[in-house]
């Protein structure tokens, strides 16, 4: 497995990009892993390796490059993000993925954690390059970020299947926001499963956070999630 930060444009500006892939010639499928509020850490960049392992190009983009790292806290840095400025970033590391020469440019995915599982679900409706989408706790679905619709608002240009894992403990998404979604998913006819995990939280599955992580619903989801990429990217 090799690992390399690579700097690409993302409109105005410059933006790092965590890149992971397995040891061999490709082409590989390719997964674009949206971070967590903790940003491209120990955690997302461990989630990329895994993925890696797995068979898949993977790169994490830095949806925080915006902003200045010497101010505010996590929750601060949230409440700065857009979601136009989001699809300017997503898009620019797809861009990078297509041309990469070890990319199957024709066999794409995406996957986030907390708001990046939001962030996953908006460009799986804005971009029709992705073949699949997997979600963890991607809570704030239904409000948008800065001047657009909701993600939620927009569930109708789902272009693929989708893969949801929630903690039935957790507030947002909270067990309301589940049934909301797969009601509206199903009224549309869009793909999707939902998975749920007793005893688990927000962020179950960040193995760096001692008080939230759940191993059985870590364990649980994972293997669910490498077979539903494997099914649509293989």
């Amino acid at each position: 497995m090799k690992k390399l930060t690579v700097t690409i444009p993302a409109g105005d500006r410059h933006m790092a990009v965590h890149t992971v892939w397995p040891n061999g010639q490709g082409p590989f499928p390719a997964i674009v892993v949206i971070m967590h509020a903790g940003g491209v850490d120990t955690f997302v960049q461990g989630m990329a390796s895994r993925l890696a392992e797995a068979g898949y190009l993977v790169a994490a983009p830095d949806l925080f490059h915006r902003l200045d790292p010497r101010q505010g806290g996590m929750m601060d840095k949230l409440k700065q993000l857009r979601d136009s400025e989001l699809e300017v970033d997503v898009n620019a590391t797809v861009e990078y993925l297509s041309n990469h020469p070890l990319v199957d440019a024709a066999r794409l995915g995406i996957i986030g954690f907390c708001m990046g599982g939001r962030v996953a679900y908006l460009m799986a409706e804005l971009n029709p390059c992705f073949r699949a989408v997997a979600v963890y706790y991607g809570g704030n679905i239904m409000v948008p970020w800065g001047d657009g619709p909701a993600p939620f608002a927009l569930s109708e240009h789902l272009h693929c299947p989708l893969l949801f894992h929630f903690g039935a403990n957790d507030t947002n998404p909270s067990p309301a926001d589940r049934e909301k979604l797969d009601q509206a998913l199903t009224r549309l006819g869009k793909e999707h499963e939902f998975y749920s995990y007793t005893d688990a939280g927000h962020a179950f599955m960040n193995f760096d956070n001692p008080e939230r992580y759940r191993e059985t619903a870590a364990q649980t989801s994972w293997p669910r999630t490498l077979t539903f990429f494997a099914h649509h990217l293989s």
